[in-house]
């Protein structure tokens, strides 16, 4: 099969031809037909990522065909449509078996515990368990979205944030998780404000619903938020994952407000300052979101299906797996407005 592997970190990936994958037991390997390009991946090819051994293809925000089938595998079979979690759950320890996958004490992801979706062909672990079905309806570049960025925010928004109408929520970055962000907290009923540097993804912001958007290097960005909500937001999200962004997130906050981490703090920013005084004196809660389980998408593709949620409006360029490589390495500096995803291999 055709893949995008890189032999070194932070060296140029190449289009090569590499065998294809074969199913475990209790796996399948799926035809990819979409494949998102996400910062995570960047981190991955940047180093950031311990899980990951070299020569290796990245790639996680994948939808396609079931090609194989493993022979443990109960609940699938070959032409099956699905998508998959970026985390995917061993099945056997105590987060598995409370319905937490995203936190699985043995998870696998591919793209970053082996080989991933740039590429025609990808393998999936404990598929029973971890595969979603999707809808015939769906195109796959949408629905390749929904692995990483969409459902992560999903998760965010609803599960760990827990939004209701009427809360004052904001956005610190309006990528492709920002972005999916704002669309779920305003169907969800809240007054969503977008933060971000660019003109475009701010006005993006602003079609997806927000009531309100601030362009941080012209702003005060706590300060405008509480004016503009006055008081502070209810819940606040770091789409982004930059020491700047989390800071901003938590100050915006009124009291008893919720600070949900989504983006990730790899690298040098690690082990950020954080505005404890705050945190202490206004009981300010701090929470993670990683990922979300398969089985809460049926939650977040019911909302797809009803018309409330439209994540098509979050796909940008759609790309070839040869255009793959640079597309990964200029990740970083954020020219894209929404998902940049593969669909050409």
């Amino acid at each position: 099969m055709k893949a995008v592997l890189f032999e070194k970190f932070q060296e140029a990936p190449k289009l090569v031809t590499v065998d294809d994958p074969t199913p475990a037991v209790h796996g399948v390997v799926l035809k990819v037909a979409a494949t998102g390009v996400c910062r995570s991946d960047w981190h991955g090819w940047m180093g950031h990522d311990s899980d990951i051994e070299l020569p290796h293809v990245p790639g996680h925000e994948l939808a396609g065909v079931i090609e194989a089938v493993g022979k443990d595998v109960a609940n699938w079979k070959v032409g099956d449509k699905v998508t998959v979690p970026f985390i995917c759950g061993c099945g056997s320890c105590p987060e598995c078996h409370a319905g937490h996958q995203q936190v699985c004490l043995h998870q696998e992801q591919p793209g970053f515990t082996h080989w991933g979706s740039f590429a025609e062909y990808v393998g999936i672990h404990q598929a029973d368990l971890n595969l979603v079905a999707l809808p015939e309806s769906m195109d796959f570049a949408t629905a390749a979205s929904l692995g990483c960025r969409f459902a992560t925010s999903f998760r965010a928004v609803i599960d760990q944030g827990k939004v209701s109408a009427g809360q004052w929520v904001a956005v610190h970055g309006c990528g492709g998780v920002g972005l999916s962000a704002v669309m779920i907290a305003a169907a969800a009923g809240a007054n969503v404000i977008g933060v971000d540097l660019a003109p475009a993804k701010l006005k993006l912001a602003q079609d997806l619903g927000a009531v309100a958007v601030i362009n941080g290097g012209e702003a005060d960005v706590p300060e405008a938020i509480r004016e503009i909500t006055r008081g502070g937001a209810h819940v606040s999200l770091d789409a982004l994952g930059h020491p700047v962004t989390m800071t901003n997130s938590i100050l915006c906050l009124r009291p008893r407000g919720k600070h949900i981490q989504v983006g990730l703090m790899l690298g040098d920013h690690a082990a950020p300052a954080i505005p404890m005084p705050k945190i202490v004196g206004q009981e300010i809660e701090l929470l993670g979101s990683h990922g979300m389980q398969a089985h809460r998408y049926g939650a977040m593709l019911d909302m797809v299906a009803s018309g409330k949620l439209d994540p098509s409006r979050l796909v940008g360029s759609q790309i070839s797996l040869a255009e793959a490589p640079e597309a990964l390495m200029s990740m970083d500096s954020f020219r894209s407005v929404g998902a940049t995803v593969i669909t050409r291999f």
